[in-house]
């Protein structure tokens, strides 16, 4: 076999990964970056880490897709998707009917539900009824929010924010009684900076999933599920997993 045979071999291979390479298109994905541990700013690097930013760039990478970063308030994100702004969200999006009319979803990723926070000295609240006429820290646009005033027949001191760390920050200044929000988020918290300060009560509220949003019509739907599909199969879901939030539950 002829050296110039093996060149020319090498150099069209090389010209090949290269163009598939640069053909990869590149979506426009968008994050809350509040919503922790699942979205956060590495304050050192500036970089976007977490679970969710693990799980988007390994879907990506399986998918055949680059990413363009950016983050938003959260109330924002769906009519981003609606506009056609940006192609894809990732920020602990509950899948719910309403959203399933306007965006497209993936599989769900992850189980999640709402949960009570209050400051650890609060005997007082051990239930969603107990929260009735009491100041009530949530976040803008989501799904705790709406649960609240559906639920609460005094919902007048229902306060929705615009961030996660306003929210928990009244909570520990006492501007507000109980927080109540996505329970992932409150348990990383309450372990974390409100650690001796804050303690979650109660059961879990409204089991609800999460998945990956992407603008209604998406062609890349079908990739996203392949690739979410794949992880879980060879064990780069657990670890991901397992990196965030300790253990993964049996029925995951």
């Amino acid at each position: 076999m002829s050296t110039k045979w093996l060149k020319t071999v090498g150099a069209t291979l090389a010209f090949t990964v290269a163009a598939g390479t640069a053909s990869a298109e590149t979506l426009r994905v968008v994050t809350d970056p509040s919503f922790v541990p699942f979205e956060m700013m590495d304050q050192e690097t500036g970089e976007m880490i977490g679970f969710d930013m693990e799980i988007i760039r390994e879907v990506a990478d399986r998918a055949g897709f680059e990413i363009d970063l950016n983050t938003m308030d959260f109330n924002g994100i769906i009519p981003a998707l609606q506009t056609g702004n940006v192609d894809i969200a990732i920020a602990g999006i509950t899948i719910t009917e309403e959203r399933e009319e306007i965006v497209d979803f993936s599989d769900p990723y992850y189980d999640s539900g709402l949960r009570i926070l209050v400051r650890q000295s609060n005997d007082d609240v051990e239930e969603i009824s107990d929260l009735e006429g009491k100041k009530i820290g949530t976040k803008i646009g989501s799904t705790s929010y709406d649960f609240l005033t559906k639920n609460l027949d005094d919902n007048d001191g229902v306060t929705p924010y615009p961030g996660s760390s306003d929210m928990y920050m009244s909570l520990m200044s006492g501007a507000v009684d109980a927080v109540f929000y996505d329970a992932p988020n409150v348990g990383y918290f309450a372990k974390t900076k409100g650690e001796g300060k804050v303690k979650t009560v109660g059961k879990l509220y409204e089991g609800q999933q999460y998945g990956i949003a992407l603008k209604d019509g998406s062609e890349w739907v079908d990739d996203v599920n392949e690739a979410l599909a794949e992880i879980k199969e060879d064990g780069t879901y657990k670890e991901i997993y397992e990196k965030w939030f300790g253990p993964m539950p049996e029925d995951q």
